[in-house]
């Protein structure tokens, strides 16, 4: 099992399953005078400490995981087990209830031919750490489809896959595939499953698509960003920084979605019978 700082976007659903949700005032991950995210030293501790686990053969689950929660309070605070909403306190079970989130109406989707198409199946990814078979496996061509319908009829979609790319320019925010890689109309199942197999397509970053516009009758999406290197415009950028994804990007290098089950219906639909 790996440790790394991340994981899949379906993760999302399966902690809110367990845990709830709270308003970000009642939690935002930040001590008292901090104004930005880092988790670089707290991510360093904790994988010490589990090297050192390693080393002297001391696995106690209790201990660990008793020790991992020290760790995260002491760089991240207090995790609320009450929250206070238009005067009423609730749990954040039933604060998620109140807003009327259901986790199990999002569904997931990748497109690989390693793994037969119409089916569920394991995204084999070290961030897919939990070994989540809940992935639907379909053709690239509906793959694409769902996610350029999903954002048309007005669906944010999170989106995962590569981002240590050349065609990923953090000054111009855009993202695309340069010529030296593959040309558009060579951008298929093949070329895209090939990436993945050799390393040079990584499970690297997942983000927040949230818009489009059609140029030339090709799409680039809107990619809502939390990363760094997404905030390189300056302070216009405030706490998100902004990409333009263009299709064939997406395309070759986006490898997994996970998106409300009412954008993807048809699909769905399709894939049931």
């Amino acid at each position: 099992m790996s440790f790394g700082e991340g994981s899949e976007t379906n993760a999302v659903a399966k902690i809110m399953k367990m845990y709830g949700v709270v308003p970000h005032d009642h939690f935002t991950g930040m001590l008292p005078g901090q104004k930005f995210h880092n988790h670089e030293p707290m991510f360093v501790e904790i994988e010490d400490f589990f090297a050192s686990v390693k080393e002297r053969s001391a696995w106690n689950e209790d201990e660990v995981v008793s020790t991992v929660k020290a760790i995260l309070k002491h760089y991240l605070g207090d995790v609320p087990t009450m929250v206070k909403v238009d005067g009423k306190e609730m749990t954040p079970q039933a604060y998620m209830a109140h807003l009327g989130l259901v986790p199990d109406d999002y569904v997931n989707f990748m497109s690989l031919m390693e793994l037969p198409y119409g089916k569920k199946g394991v995204y084999d990814v070290p961030d897919n750490w939990w070994r989540s078979n809940d992935y639907y496996n379909v053709k690239l061509d509906e793959f694409m489809d769902v996610i350029k319908k999903g954002v048309k009829d007005g669906y944010g979609i999170s989106i995962g896959g590569d981002v240590s790319e050349p065609g990923m320019d953090r000054i111009t925010q855009v993202a695309v595939i340069p010529s030296f890689d593959v040309p558009s109309d060579q951008i298929n199942e093949f070329s895209r499953q090939l990436r993945f197999n050799n390393g040079a397509t990584t499970d690297d970053h997942a983000m927040h698509l949230v818009g489009y516009k059609e140029v030339d009758g090709k799409t680039w999406f809107l990619i809502k960003d939390s990363s760094s290197g997404s905030r390189s415009c300056g302070e216009k950028c405030d706490k998100f920084g902004y990409y333009f994804f263009h299709e064939d990007y997406v395309k070759l290098k986006m490898m997994s979605i996970t998106i409300h089950k009412d954008a993807a219906k048809d699909l769905l639909k399709k894939l049931n019978k």
